[in-house]
């Protein structure tokens, strides 16, 4: 039988107040329930990432704000980065289902410009998640899980760009990647503040950066390799 994880004092985790409908995302001391720790330090480590951002993050501070012993978190996560890269997991697998969403059946160039556009929304609408996935500094040879829930992500890309350039699988990574740049370029941008702050913010960016996917798909056959 697994033993319930250490509360603040080292002992089981109380129960008082955690009935079915708690959230772990608001998770505070003793609410967690039997077997939940791992689920509400991955929801307590986006709140604080969302206060402070990744390098003020850390995982004393996810104990304390679950009330539960500094110790307790080791239980499930071997260190720091083990615990963002569950959070890169959740969030790449989160960004995969909206753009697969998002782009849709529909003509291949505007299916790259849905991806695109998807791609900056939630970077928006999920600042926290967004930077865990693309600012934590994690190693992805460490943490393969998280390069396997971004495959959803990178398809969006790959599968219309594959679609206008048949048979020309460098050229359409080329395109795909090209279109992938463009749409990272707009979320970074969007969140250091060069288009503004507020959803007007948020809207044109995602709109300029499914303009330049258009313009890329129009203009592909000028993609061509570096040069040696």
């Amino acid at each position: 039988m697994t033993t319930p994880d250490p509360g603040p004092n080292g002992g089981a985790a109380g129960r008082a107040g955690g009935g079915a409908g708690s959230r772990p995302g608001s998770a505070r001391r003793g609410r967690y329930h039997h077997g939940d720790l791992r689920a509400a330090l991955i929801d307590t480590t986006v709140e604080l990432l969302g206060e402070r951002g990744v390098q003020a993050f850390s995982m004393a501070e996810a104990s304390r704000r679950l009330g539960v012993a500094v110790a307790a978190p080791y239980r499930h996560f071997a260190d720091r980065g083990a615990l963002l890269a569950a959070v890169a997991v959740r969030a790449a697998r989160l960004l995969g289902e909206r753009m697969e969403r998002e782009a849709g059946p529909g003509p291949a160039p505007q299916r790259l410009a849905a991806a695109a556009r998807a791609y900056v929304r939630f970077a928006a609408d999920q600042r926290a998640l967004f930077q865990a996935l693309v600012g934590a500094g994690l190693d992805k040879s460490r943490y393969p899980e998280v390069e396997e829930a971004a495959r959803a992500s990178i398809q969006a890309f790959v599968s219309p760009a594959a679609a206008l350039l048949p048979g020309d699988a460098p050229a359409a990574a080329r395109l795909a990647s090209a279109v992938a740049a463009t749409a990272h370029g707009h979320a970074v941008l969007l969140l250091d503040g060069a288009f503004g702050h507020g959803e007007q913010a948020a809207g044109d960016a995602a709109g300029q950066a499914a303009a330049a996917a258009l313009a890329l798909a129009d203009g592909r056959a000028r993609l061509t390799t570096p040069a040696p």
